[in-house]
């Protein structure tokens, strides 16, 4: 082998060193690598790979090298016209194929050869080995450049490969789907989104297939179309779209009745809106194409003196028959969707009537109410149904039919007894609309047995009785309501009311005291307003004593917070019927019976009273009770009411005690004693104000001026003290006594 390539004086050593220890894979990669860089020429190169893979022919690093360089030899040639020299390294390949088999990097190699030469059965073959080969782990490696291939080659053998690919890897059959859809395999594409559908991998397999079966009709012929689309139909998978694919299937085959059949069909039997929106639309498309074709050959027709027909006449009356089917043909589909749905079935009436088609309404009425179950009714309730449907009679007086519908309402099964409560309500109101009390009055009775509870057919009973019935029918009434424990406070009031209308006065009291039994606090205050308001309305001061005690019963156990206006109210009685003494220590009693935020307003006005009854003079002891009882703030308050007092009465000396006594509470009045000192005062005065103002201000800090001087004088002081530890970190510390003084000369 030596005597097939040169060897030069700088290959000696390498040539010793293989002759030496042939069997060293290093010693072979550095001469080969010295042989490179030398550019021996590729020849030379060759030759000694081909001496090193005879002594290791089971290297993988080796034969990787060599074979990467004859490849790189191929580079420049044609496979075409250089068939020879490819024809020697798939020799090279093969021979490292017989040990190397399962590197795939080996394979890819010879793959990527194979696919630059025109031999295309051969390069099959080659990928077909590697994948016989290499592990299922591996395949990943070799199948992307075998579909590179595949898809340059194209035609029966692309669609071989890909079926291959798909079966190895069925998450991956878009790739072949769209391969089908780009080269124009409609049948075989179609057949693909069919497994697809089958194994529920993909959700848009049903439209693609639809669009597929639309567009090309010829073409997927082979294929049972109709019932794979009604398969998919049945499934429920975008049935609108799929619907008008089959009509369209049928019209690009020349089917027209037959698609027109499957529009029919399908606008009866979607269960959605959009999808019918999407039929119709098709549909009437459909209808308008047939118009305008008729429209043509009627146009030839008259072009030629023929006769006309009666096609373009029944194409027209179709295409309008279909627009005045729409609104109840997509009701259909609501009702479909959603039966027990109120609204729809109210909008379809509507529809109806708009026709004034009687026997329809009654029919769609009937329906509802028979298919609508209670507890699933949504946008209204079974008794809205009812009441349309007997409003319906009503609003045209057949009193018969609406007694009839309304009848069977109330026995009717019903979502809550609030609805059952509405129908008898609406009855009866009819009733008394149309002036039959008697039957009103059987229906409100009839209710009554039914819902007890419901206090609305009371209170429209007690009306009833009330405006056309006996005083004993509406107390029996009343009493009922009492007995049932549903009144409400207005309830008390209203029958309190009736009684005193028809001079049952004591009976009048006593629903009232019934009533405040009932009701706790603070619905029982209210009650109590308005029983001693009519009580002291009706015997004024005849029944003074009776009167006090029932004041003196509405407080015993009325919590403070509501008892100002009792108070209030049995001062004024005092007042007006009693003794004015009594009516002030009613007032007294009530600066400790209210509630604590309302005690300033109320020894207010217990004071005011007092100077009204008694002069001024004697408010002095309601304002020093009320300054002792009260907190600081109110107390300030009471004072200046106190001070202006004393101001009436000519005291002076009197009010500037007592703003002096207010001014430490902490409460700004300077403003008012400034005023009262202006008027009343004198230089001496003003000037002890002044110096009452300052204490009271540096007690409480509460002037900002002082605040804003106090902040900068303790800033001022911080700084200070700032400046001197810094002063004192720059001086020298204090000397040693016993340090020695050496000098330089000393040394």
């Amino acid at each position: 082998m030596t005597s097939q390539i040169d060897i030069t004086d700088d290959d000696l050593r390498f040539e010793e060193e293989v002759l030496r220890e042939p069997y060293k894979l290093k010693g072979w990669l550095r001469y080969i690598d010295h042989k490179r860089a030398s550019n021996s020429g590729g020849r030379s190169v060759t030759v000694l790979f081909e001496r090193a893979l005879k002594r290791l022919p089971g290297s993988y690093k080796l034969w990787k090298q060599y074979l990467e360089h004859r490849l790189s030899l191929l580079q420049t040639k044609n496979a075409a016209l250089c068939n020879e020299d490819y024809r020697r390294v798939n020799l090279c390949f093969e021979r490292a194929l017989l040990l190397l088999h399962k590197m795939p990097r080996i394979w890819i190699m010879y793959t990527g050869l194979m696919t630059r030469q025109p031999d295309v059965s051969a390069a099959r073959r080659v990928f077909d080995r590697a994948l016989r080969a290499l592990p299922v782990t591996q395949h990943l490696r070799v199948w992307p450049s075998y579909l590179r291939f595949a898809r340059r080659v194209g035609g029966i053998v692309a669609e071989r490969v890909y079926a291959r690919y798909v079966q190895m890897w069925p998450d991956r059959a878009e790739e072949f789907i769209a391969w089908c859809v780009a080269q124009g395999r409609w049948a075989e594409a179609s057949r693909r989104l069919i497994v697809e559908i089958d194994s529920g991998r993909s959700g848009s397999a049903w439209r693609r297939l639809a669009q597929i079966m639309r567009a090309q009709p010829e073409a997927v012929a082979e294929l049972r179309v109709e019932a794979i689309l009604r398969d998919g139909i049945a499934r429920g998978r975008g049935a609108g779209e799929l619907w008008t694919a089959l009509a369209a299937h049928f019209v690009a085959r020349g089917l027209v009745e037959q698609a027109r059949d499957i529009y029919e069909e399908a606008v009866v039997k979607v269960d959605s809106v959009k999808d019918f929106a999407m039929v119709f639309d098709a549909y009437a498309a459909f209808e308008e194409a047939g118009v305008a074709a008729a429209l043509e050959s009627e146009a030839e027709r008259v072009a030629k003196g023929k006769a006309g027909d009666l096609m373009m006449d029944l194409k027209l009356l179709r295409l309008e028959r279909l627009m005045d089917r729409r609104p109840f043909l997509a009701s259909d589909v609501v009702l479909r969707q959603n039966p027990h749905s109120v609204a729809a079935w109210l909008k379809r009436v509507s529809l109806w009537r708009e026709k004034n088609d009687e026997a329809r309404i009654v029919e769609t009425f009937e329906d509802a109410v028979l298919r609508v179950v209670p507890a699933k009714a949504s946008g209204g309730s079974v008794a809205e149904l009812w009441l349309a449907y007997a409003e319906y009679f009503g609003a045209s007086n057949r009193a018969k039919e609406y007694r009839d519908v309304m009848d069977r309402a109330v026995a009717a099964p019903l979502g809550s007894k609030e609805e059952l409560v509405d129908l008898y309500v609406a009855y009866a109101e009819s009733e008394l609309k149309g002036g039959n009390i008697e039957s009103a009055r059987r229906v409100l009775t009839r209710a009554t047995a039914h819902t007890a509870k419901s206090l609305r057919v009371w209170a429209l009973l007690i009306d009833l009785e009330e405006g056309a019935g006996s005083v004993a029918a509406t107390r029996a009434a009343y009493d009922r309501v009492l007995e049932l424990r549903i009144a409400t406070p207005q309830t008390i009031v209203d029958y309190a009311q009736f009684l005193e209308d028809h001079s049952f006065f004591e009976d009048s009291f006593r629903v009232f005291e019934r009533g405040i039994s009932v009701f706790g606090y603070p619905v029982a205050i209210d009650l109590w307003n308005v029983y001693l308001a009519r009580f002291v309305k009706r015997y004024a001061g005849e029944k003074l004593e009776r009167t006090r005690d029932l004041f003196e019963q509405a407080l015993s156990g009325c919590p403070a917070a509501y008892a100002q206006s009792i108070f209030l109210a049995y001062g004024r009685v005092e007042e007006e019927y009693g003794l004015a003494r009594r009516a002030l220590r009613v007032y007294e009693r009530a600066t400790q019976g209210v509630a604590r935020e309302k005690k300033l307003e109320m020894f207010k006005y217990y004071a005011a009273k007092t100077a009204e009854l008694l002069g001024l003079p004697a408010t002095r002891a309601v304002y020093e009770r009320g300054i002792a009882e009260l907190g600081d703030n109110d107390a300030v308050a009471l004072v200046l009411d106190y001070a202006k007092t004393e101001c009436r009465l000519a005291e002076i000396d009197r009010a500037r005690a007592l703003y002096q006594y207010a001014a430490p509470m902490g409460v700004d009045m300077w403003a008012v004693w400034h005023e009262f000192e202006v008027q009343h005062g004198n230089e001496d005065t003003f000037k002890e104000m002044l110096r009452v103002k300052r204490s009271v201000q540096a007690k409480f800090n509460t002037d900002p001026k002082r605040l804003a001087a106090l902040e900068v004088e303790k800033q001022a002081q911080r700084a200070a003290a700032l400046a001197a530890m810094q002063v004192d970190d720059s001086a020298p510390g204090p000397a040693n006594p016993d340090a020695l003084d050496i000098d330089d000369d000393d040394l």
